[in-house]
Parts: structure tokens; C-alpha cells; sequence
């Protein structure tokens, strides 16, 4: 009896709504999860090719780091709005807003990975017989792969964050709970929405920051690497 007067009561933890929204809670967060995922896959396709002619033609670079970090500086709103006469209202506005928001982010950390790679490495691939192409996928983006990540990681975190936004399109995810539980104050609404978003966000990093360890074991603490070797040998000893 409790639990349903509490939302009568509109409070802002009520277990009454968790229990009666779940479906409608479900199909906002699958919403919230493919748009995120469908932007953060299109940006980084764009932004690798645009990162690699960045770095061979140093012409080329600074307007596309230009271009890409002015995009950035538009407003949401103002971005979404300028989409809606090309794309309609439909859920590849959000997608294709969130896309261009994420290229000044994965760019400049592509770019900035493949420069921390030690010329050395490229030497010796070179002297292997390595060609460009193969030197690139076999040895540079291998080596670059925490700072590649370490982008990914910070855009999908905002995109999660922004894709709220698409709420005015009726394309925002866990955006369009907010947005009408705001409307109506309808607190327990709010609450829940914004939590979820929270949880997401923390998730997808935590995710990612666990593939780029498996990715990465020569980028671990300098300590643990020891550690683990000490121990391999006690047991090879024992």
C-alpha cells in the first residue's frame, strides 16, 4: 500500500513505478543503447580514414582538426535542429549529431596514438619487409591502441550523455522519460531515467576500459607485470 501511494505522493524513489514502467523502461534504455552504439561505431569509421590523411598530408590536418572542433562548439539543440530538414524527424538525426560530435574526440586521439609510436618500431617492421599497409594494422594501431581507446572511452561516455538530447525529436532514449517526467514533474520518472543514464554511461566505460586492458598487456602497471612474472617462476620452481 505503500509503494503505490507513493507514486499518488509523487515521490522521487517510488518501487510502485519501477513495477508498473518496466516494459517502458526497458524499451527507452534499447533505444538509448542502439543509438549510442550505431553513432559511436559510424564516428569512429569516419574518423580513422579522416585521422590517416590527417598524418599524410600535414596540409589536410589542421582544417580537418578545425572543422572537426567547430562542429563540436555547435549547440545540441541548434545541431539537431539544422538535421531535421535532411534527415526528417527520425532517429538518424540524433545518430548523425552525435557522429559529428564525436570526430574531434576520435581524431585527435587516433592522430595522437599513432604518433606515440617509437620510430623504432616502424624501422623494424620496415626492415622485416612490412609495407605501408601492413605495418599500420600489424605494428602502429597495435601500439596506439591506449590512446585509440582511451578516445573511445570519452566518446562513448558523452554520447551516452547527449544522446538525452533526441528527446525533442521523440529519439532520445532514456532522454524522452526525462523530458516528459520533467514536463508533468513527475519526480519518480526523472529520477529513474537519469540514474539509468548514470549506470550506462559508467558501464559502457567500464566495458571498454577492460577490452583495452585485454588489448593492451604490455601498457599494465610496470609492478604487476613483475609480480606476475615472479610468481610464474615460484611455480616453475615448486
Amino acid at each position: 500500500m505503500a509503494e503505490s501511494n507513493c507514486l499518488i505522493a509523487n515521490d522521487w524513489l517510488c518501487g510502485e513505478y519501477l513495477r508498473t514502467r518496466g516494459q517502458e523502461l526497458t524499451d527507452a534504455t534499447l533505444q538509448h543503447v542502439g543509438i549510442t552504439l550505431a553513432s559511436v561505431a559510424i564516428g569512429l569509421l569516419v574518423a580513422f580514414p579522416l585521422a590517416l590523411l590527417a598524418r599524410r598530408w600535414r596540409g589536410v590536418a589542421g582544417p580537418v582538426l578545425g572543422a572537426t572542433t567547430i562542429l563540436y562548439t555547435v549547440p545540441s539543440l541548434a545541431m539537431f535542429s539544422l538535421l531535421v530538414p535532411v534527415f526528417g524527424l527520425s532517429a538518424a538525426v540524433v545518430v548523425t549529431g552525435l557522429v559529428l560530435y564525436s570526430l574531434t574526440i576520435l581524431v585527435r586521439n587516433i592522430l595522437a596514438g599513432l604518433a606515440s609510436v617509437p620510430q623504432e618500431a616502424r624501422e623494424a617492421a620496415r626492415g622485416m619487409g612490412y609495407g605501408p599497409v601492413r605495418l599500420l594494422f600489424g605494428v602502429e594501431l597495435p601500439l596506439a591502441l591506449p590512446a585509440l581507446m582511451a578516445g573511445l572511452r570519452i566518446a562513448t561516455v558523452s554520447t551516452v550523455s547527449l544522446t538525452t538530447v533526441g528527446a525533442i525529436i521523440g529519439y532520445g532514449g532514456l532522454g524522452n522519460l526525462i523530458y516528459e517526467g520533467m514536463r508533468s514533474y513527475f519526480k519518480a520518472q526523472v529520477l529513474t531515467a537519469s540514474v539509468l543514464c548514470v549506470v550506462l554511461a559508467v558501464a559502457a566505460d567500464v566495458a571498454l576500459l577492460l577490452v583495452q586492458r585485454l588489448l593492451t598487456p604490455w601498457a599494465r602497471p610496470k609492478k604487476r607485470r613483475v609480480r606476475s612474472r615472479r610468481l610464474a617462476a615460484g611455480r616453475a620452481v615448486a
